[in-house]
């Protein structure tokens, strides 16, 4: 089996999530942090500190993930993280949020090539020798004619690693990846590739590992829906419920240790149960107690209830 990565996402996949993750399910060859946003003030938010806390993240192989269109934002970003003994950072190219792409960050930099291209001149120009840096990208803006160009720009650079999720950005995460043109990719770059994208079965994990036997695989919603799907992969069983129960129960404890008031509490777990609700059977009705719920006391009733008749698929 190749190496599996956990894909970030943004209010999901953050150091309590990772925390909980290893801890029951036994971890991802590497997680990347939702991006950091560095600004003029080269100052990071408190959440964005914590993401790169080396004691918050102990134990955990991180990348730290970078999202700017200004080299000097990067590189002091990249800095912060070197001084916290990571090594490697990875450049968000991929991001579809309109509020990210409107100010020509992430995938926004995909229809901006000469800005794009400065960015990548003034990080490897002034990169600390001993730090690495990955790309992740999406393949286009609104179509993928412009995507042998975008791969031969990023093929003038040292990338340690082009992670790619070979999704226009106009698609959001609608219809599917197009591994066509991943396999195409595969035959027209020297660059070491990863390849995210659609990954929700162990069958699709071994069929990747087998057609590209050195590209690290990166699952980002298959993950979030069966956190057991990368110990599966690598041979091991799937979840239970009770280990799903206990996974619940311990990052809602640290959100409730964390976080101020019921409302972010309840919004965090909300975005959660998206997808953690996935693997279960005919809950509709048990999973509409838990959206609704009000309060963390009804909410926790709720969960109770769920996790007390709810069956897997």
């Amino acid at each position: 089996m190749n190496e599996l990565y956990a894909a970030p996402m943004e209010g999901l996949t953050g150091w309590r999530w990772r925390q909980v993750h290893r801890q029951i399910f036994g971890g991802a060859d590497l997680y990347f942090t939702p991006f950091l946003s560095p600004n003029a003030n080269c100052n990071f938010q408190t959440k964005e500190k914590e993401e790169i806390d080396p004691v918050l993240n102990e134990g955990l192989p991180l990348v730290p993930q970078i999202l700017t269109n200004q080299p000097e934002y990067f590189l002091w970003a990249a800095e912060e993280c070197r001084r916290r003994g990571y090594f490697h950072v990875n450049l968000n190219l991929g991001c579809p949020s309109g509020t990210v792409t409107g100010k020509k960050k992430g995938s926004g930099l995909l229809r901006e090539e000469p800005l794009l291209r400065a960015l990548l001149d003034g990080i490897f120009a002034g990169l600390p020798g001993e730090m690495q840096v990955s790309v992740k990208t999406r393949t286009g803006w609104d179509n993928d004619e412009n995507w042998p160009r975008l791969l031969e720009l990023f093929g003038d650079y040292p990338i340690a690693r082009l992670i790619v999720h070979p999704r226009l950005r106009t698609q959001f995460y609608k219809g599917e990846a197009d591994r066509v043109l991943f396999e195409w990719t595969a035959g027209h770059t020297a660059l070491p590739l990863c390849y995210n994208g659609d990954l929700t079965t162990p069958e699709e994990l071994y069929a990747m590992s087998a057609r590209y036997p050195d590209c690290p695989l990166m699952v980002g919603r298959g993950l979030m829906a069966d956190p057991a799907l990368l110990r599966r992969a690598k041979g091991g069983p799937a979840a239970t419920v009770e280990e799903l129960h206990s996974f619940h129960d311990r990052l809602y404890g640290l959100y409730r240790r964390d976080f101020s008031g019921d409302v972010p509490v309840l919004h965090h777990m909300r975005e959660m149960w998206n997808h953690l609700s996935q693997p279960f059977q005919d809950t509709d009705e048990l999973l509409r107690r838990v959206r609704k719920a009000r309060s963390c006391h009804e909410y926790e009733q709720a969960v109770e209830i769920f996790f007390a008749f709810a069956q897997l698929k």
